[in-house]
């Protein structure tokens, strides 16, 4: 727990959380450096006619349906005029961290949770005892640190303002591109009263499904549910119940959250038979995207490493732009990345599988275990 987190917490102060989140990341940077594909559906990522796969897509192509870790061939069918051109991450980060330098001069504690999207406690910068006046003072540091990204970096970023994490990272997403909403504590059970169940943080396909089939579709629907959640959703709805009400504790983290999960696997005898190493990266796709659902975590990059009977290790990786967590998709990438590099080009000793980037997914949803 954080300095900022903790003041707020023993004085009962009102929290002022920022939930910040740039527009189509990489494609954003990659529009900016080359006007020409301003207004275009540019895909980041390998041409369709290559065996690859979508890191990012901008806006324009979205609207066709392209997304993050899909096949560039399916994507090259769903958006004939999609622009693809080859991801330069070094680029991403570089401008990732001049972002997060000009985000550090709002005085705020901050907790970057990936390349592009960070949280923002400035509850010591309230300027009283009522938390709908603390976040309007929040307005003049968000319409700030947007306009220093627009005319310093020429990107757009959304920022939702709101007293806790969950519901600063909806309102970030509510007016997307370009975004700025701030959800008062007076309106908060009314602005999520609409929404899918899905929206909540931790409700994933399976969790949906069964409040689906109770008849509890909407945020609305749980907050007006007389029963005990527990009989649907088991020890966690308690939870889901203050979530269902914008109610959230948690505290920015630094420096002690999970960085990555991975597993591997030392054969017995070095192999290079495609349809071992293919059972055990799927095996171990599983295991890694189990792990993830039960950490209610998404992961931004996939990793492979290999090593030789001479102990020579090689390790390659991907970064896509929406949080991964199935073990299809986590597969499919290993398998990528291992067929790309030629790695197995001679008997492998180990064969390991990786994700590290960990968010709280977006877009996808959470499977509840």
């Amino acid at each position: 727990m954080l300095a900022g987190s903790v003041t707020a917490e023993i004085l009962n102060m009102p929290r002022v959380i920022f939930h910040l989140d740039m527009d189509a990341f990489y494609a954003s940077v990659e529009q900016r450096d080359r006007p020409e594909l301003i207004g275009k559906p540019v895909i980041v990522g390998a041409p369709p006619s290559r065996r690859g796969v979508v890191a990012a897509a901008s806006y324009e192509a979205r609207k066709f349906g392209v997304r993050s870790a899909m096949p560039s061939s399916t994507a090259g069918r769903l958006c004939p005029k999609g622009i693809f051109v080859p991801p330069r991450m070094e680029a991403y980060r570089t401008e990732s961290r001049r972002i997060m330098e000009i985000i550090a001069g709002s005085g705020a504690i901050i907790e970057q949770v990936s390349i592009d999207e960070a949280y923002l406690d400035l509850s010591a910068q309230c300027p009283g005892s009522d938390a709908d006046e603390c976040l309007l003072a929040g307005l003049p540091i968000a319409r700030e640190l947007k306009r220093r990204i627009r005319e310093e970096r020429g990107l757009s970023a959304s920022i939702g303002i709101a007293a806790n994490k969950l519901l600063a990272k909806l309102a970030s997403d509510f007016q997307k591109p370009n975004g700025l909403t701030l959800v008062p504590e007076r309106d908060k059970v009314e602005f999520l009263r609409p929404m899918p169940v899905r929206a909540i943080h931790g409700v994933g396909k399976v969790t949906e499904q069964v409040l689906v089939n109770a008849g509890l579709r909407t945020i609305g629907d749980l907050q007006d549910h007389p029963g005990d959640l527990r009989a649907l959703v088991g020890s966690w709805g308690p939870r889901l119940r203050q979530f269902a009400f914008g109610e959230d504790d948690r505290a920015l983290e630094l420096g002690d959250e999970i960085k990555s999960i991975s597993a591997e696997e030392t054969f017995e005898r070095d192999t290079e038979d495609r349809k071992i190493l293919r059972a055990c990266l799927r095996e171990q796709a599983t295991d890694i995207s189990t792990k993830l659902k039960r950490k209610r975590l998404g992961a931004h990059t996939v990793q492979v490493k290999v090593r030789y009977g001479d102990f020579s290790t090689l390790t390659r990786q991907i970064s896509v732009e929406e949080p991964l967590l199935e073990a299809n998709e986590i597969y499919r990438l290993g398998c990528w990345l291992l067929g790309r590099e030629r790695l197995v080009n001679r008997p492998l000793r180990l064969l390991g599988l990786g994700v590290s980037g960990l968010v709280e997914p977006t877009g996808q949803q959470l499977t509840l275990l």
